[in-house]
């Protein structure tokens, strides 16, 4: 298929920052959704169902991102009548906006770039 052939749509930039703690990345696009999941359900399993991805993989998803950080970005909810759960710690709730500001960062620091790059794009 000729790039002039495929489906037209607006061109739109999406920066994908990864923040790498020696090997692993300690946090980036996907794991970013997985907090934010986590935040509004309060459920590792729940989480990674909207993923589409496994409870072990979410597990050691998380796993990672606690060990490259100081303190911890999701701790475990003891059980009750409603059973346990999980959470971002107060860490994990500024790791997760101060990584949505580099993302906006970056976009404001690309913007001028990226519209003199749109000009090549074809209509």
């Amino acid at each position: 298929m000729s790039p002039r052939s495929r489906k037209s749509s607006a061109p739109a930039i999406h920066p994908r920052i990864r923040i790498r703690c020696g090997e692993d990345i300690a946090i980036g696009p996907g794991k970013a959704e997985l907090l934010e999941h986590l935040q509004t359900t309060g459920s590792i399993a729940e989480a990674a169902r909207r993923m589409d991805m496994s409870y072990m993989r979410a597990w050691k998803l998380i796993k990672t991102m606690n060990q490259c950080f100081r303190e911890p970005l999701v701790v475990s909810v003891r059980g009750g009548t409603k059973g346990g759960g999980a959470q971002l710690s107060e860490t994990g709730r500024q790791v997760l906006a101060l990584y949505h500001q580099m993302e906006a960062d970056c976009l404001e620091a690309t913007g001028v770039s990226w519209g003199k790059m749109l000009q090549f794009f074809a209509n």
